[in-house]
């Protein structure tokens, strides 16, 4: 029997998993919350955690009464874990990133969602990675900057790898057999990660995007997008941050990245597709002309629900899909004249290395920097493009090689910004 189905068994044949949620105040870990309220015999809440809102976090306490939480704010962890008493509640509270990687590797935790936004989440996700555990990931950066070493660590530990974004989660559920997290014994079966899309019967992998809430705006007035207008995305409820790179498009470059990483497949195997309505989250097209493709309500509760339960069903709270009121499907081509992001992106996936980490960290400063309005939205690629320009090609073995490299990014996209503000002011 293969290590597979061995998992797949294991995974079945346990009543009560316990999950600690890394970004429980997030989008993402407040969706998840909200799928486990529906199966509290299924699901222990062992820990959650927070950057800064320390409120949230507190509230999320006082309802779920798990056994950890972690703030990485050390701020505001006195006023919190004095609360903590003050109300009773026996959480014990934990702090900054020694935490996280204590909760997401506890031995008594069979899943962590791994949902903190950015290469913050990073360390955390990789140290309950290399525990074994069955990891939901949410967190993209954490393939973008670190593909290689995240993916031989899946292989080394065992442990079970299920994405949650909905994009690479529909393509999972379209796979022919379970093709992520650890290795075959039998060189029958395709191996996770380890055979090429052609073995099996795939073609390519068309990755959907709606396009954002600037589609059909004229790039003429794209110098005058507010961070507003750019949070407001037609079709999902999102953080600010994630709501910015999907109107760039350059989430669905990192997504790109990542889903080379988890489906070891080349950018040229992977197409982007422009679908407005946002009910097809992706597909897969074979070699005999077949085309699967997984559809729901763009909520994040379903990929979160479908991973949770893996390999089994469980219901998530999303309403079915009304067929006779839909007023259809379309879809499009990118434009890549009005989204840059994509080519940008495109060409780090294929020059791996330091390329994709620094493609990632300066995309992070800008998007920030947009958001605190420093630089207009138009700035956004300007700054990335400036910083790629400026980091040297390496090709980092280690996990500290990986963060020097997105330190250095960083630091020179905040001086491109900077840059920027003075020649605009």
């Amino acid at each position: 029997m293969n290590t597979i189905n061995k998992q797949v068994q294991s995974l079945a044949s346990v009543e009560t998993q316990s999950v600690s949620i890394l970004g429980s105040t997030g989008s993402i870990g407040q969706s998840t919350l909200e799928v486990l309220s529906l199966h509290p015999q299924q699901f222990h809440l062992f820990a959650l955690s927070a950057n800064t809102r320390a409120d949230l976090l507190l509230s999320q306490c006082e309802k779920w009464q798990p056994d950890y939480a972690v703030l990485r704010d050390s701020e505001q962890a006195e006023w919190l874990e004095q609360s903590l008493i003050e109300k009773g509640l026996t959480t014990q509270l934990l702090h900054g990133s020694e935490g996280l990687d204590f909760i997401a590797s506890h031995e008594q935790v069979d899943i962590v969602m791994a949902s903190i936004v950015g290469s913050a989440g990073l360390r955390s996700t990789l140290a309950a990675v290399n525990a074994g555990k069955k990891v939901l990931l949410a967190n993209k950066e954490s393939l973008v900057m670190a593909g290689a070493l995240f993916m031989q660590a899946v292989e080394k530990s065992g442990a079970v790898l299920l994405p949650i974004d909905s994009e690479h989660n529909a393509i999972f559920q379209c796979m022919p057999t379970p093709r992520l997290n650890g290795a075959s014994e039998s060189s029958t079966e395709l191996e996770v990660l380890g055979a090429s899309l052609k073995a099996g019967g795939i073609r390519k992998i068309l990755l959907t995007g709606s396009g954002g809430p600037f589609r059909c705006l004229p790039m003429d007035a794209f110098s005058t997008i507010t961070p507003d207008q750019a949070c407001a995305h037609p079709n999902w409820s999102m953080g600010r941050k994630i709501s910015v790179d999907s109107a760039t498009m350059m989430n669905k470059g990192l997504e790109l990245i990542e889903a080379c990483w988890l489906f070891n497949c080349s950018p040229s195997d992977i197409e982007i597709v422009v679908h407005p309505q946002s009910v097809i989250h992706s597909m897969v097209e074979y070699l005999d002309g077949s085309v699967l493709a997984q559809m729901g309500h763009p909520d994040m509760r379903t990929p979160i629900a479908h991973a949770l339960a893996w390999p089994a069903r469980v219901e998530s709270g999303v309403e079915s899909l009304n067929w006779t009121q839909m007023n259809g499907l379309t879809f499009e081509a990118p434009d890549n004249q009005r989204f840059p992001a994509l080519d940008m992106a495109r060409q780090a996936a294929e020059a791996g290395g330091s390329v994709p980490i620094a493609l990632n960290a300066a995309n992070e400063i800008a998007v920030e920097a947009f958001l605190n309005e420093v630089i207009p939205f138009t700035a956004i690629i300007e700054v990335v493009q400036q910083c790629l320009e400026k980091i040297p090609f390496e090709e980092p073995m280690t996990l500290d090689a990986i963060e020097a490299i997105d330190f250095q990014a960083r630091k020179v996209a905040k001086h491109c910004c900077q840059a920027f503000q003075k020649v605009s002011s």
